[in-house]
């Protein structure tokens, strides 16, 4: 059963490696927001978890079932409509269950699928460990107003929680105008960005042995932040409060903990850049990126058809 389960977790690993290399290739175009972009992300994340896809004529996966990829068709409620597993290992002759095409593949398979369990575990462990330790360090924080809180341990600003988050800043911001520091945190609580981060964090702990996975997570936390930037921007009134925002991000850059909303996000660099660039959307230029990420969606979450 075990080695089965790492079987199909291997194959959607592969999966969510092509399509999370394709988004990286297409996020290099720069004059897609990153505030739309951002959600081209689910396309990997959710194929490292869902190892069913629906069969389509238009997806780009039908380029592989040509070459190096096997298509196992698991329900097809309609002559037109089937789901089907993409199987890129193809170390087996038979499905549900997995029969192997030689004893040495279903070794391999069993001694691989109980270490990928152990690391799975082991790191899932490091991560309840480092959210628990996180809150343990603001317990003592001091309410300001609202869910803002005043910390000494804080040595930036952040967001903790995710049912009921709280905006810590550090004990010195205390005198401080925090308007656009707030706002920002204000917009990763909006966007549930701690939400898709934990949720992200955890998808790649079961997927742990890939390392373009690690990758991918890297580049989802990077653009969580600039997304989260140029929401902020977009609520300014003139290029003025543009950079007091970028100014306002320069006195609060340093390190964060592992669940606070600007972990292995932006670096500075990259988020004034993105800032300085920044330019508003138009209805019509907003219409072309959505039907433009729509295309790709239908393209990399289908499979061949």
């Amino acid at each position: 059963m075990l080695q089965e389960v790492f079987y199909w977790i291997f194959n959607m690993s592969i999966t969510a490696a092509l399509t999370g290399t394709l988004i990286t290739l297409v996020r290099s175009v720069k004059k897609i927001p990153r505030r739309l972009s951002v959600f081209l992300w689910v396309i990997p994340f959710a194929r490292m978890v869902f190892p069913v896809g629906l069969n389509s004529p238009y997806s780009l996966m039908s380029l592989l079932s040509k070459t190096a990829t096997k298509f196992v068709t698991v329900y097809q409620p309609t002559d037109d409509m089937s789901f089907s597993m993409m199987n890129s290992v193809m170390a087996a002759d038979t499905y549900f269950p997995i029969t192997y095409k030689t004893n040495i593949l279903e070794d391999i398979f069993n001694i691989a699928s109980v270490v990928w369990l152990v690391g799975a575990l082991i790191i899932l462990l490091i991560l309840a460990v480092a959210y628990s330790a996180a809150f343990y360090e603001i317990k003592d924080s001091m309410h300001l107003r609202d869910n803002i809180y005043l910390s000494d341990k804080a040595f930036s600003p952040a967001v903790y929680g995710i049912v009921k988050p709280r905006i810590i800043l550090p004990a010195s911001y205390k005198n401080r105008d925090v308007e656009l520091v707030v706002l920002h945190e204000t917009m990763h609580i909006q966007s549930i960005d701690n939400l898709w981060r934990l949720s992200a964090f955890a998808i790649v702990a079961v997927h742990w042995f890939n390392p373009l996975c690690w990758l991918f997570l890297k580049l989802l936390l990077t653009d969580l932040e600039l997304s989260c930037d140029e929401r902020v921007l977009a609520k300014l009134d003139d290029n003025n409060r543009a950079r007091e925002y970028a100014l306002a991000l320069l006195e609060s850059k340093t390190d964060r903990t592992i669940f606070t909303s600007a972990f292995g996000g932006a670096k500075i660099r990259a988020r004034i850049e993105n800032i300085l660039s920044y330019k508003k959307l138009t209805i019509f230029s907003t219409a072309v990126f959505i039907v433009f990420i729509g295309i790709i969606f239908h393209a990399l979450m289908t499979n061949a058809g």
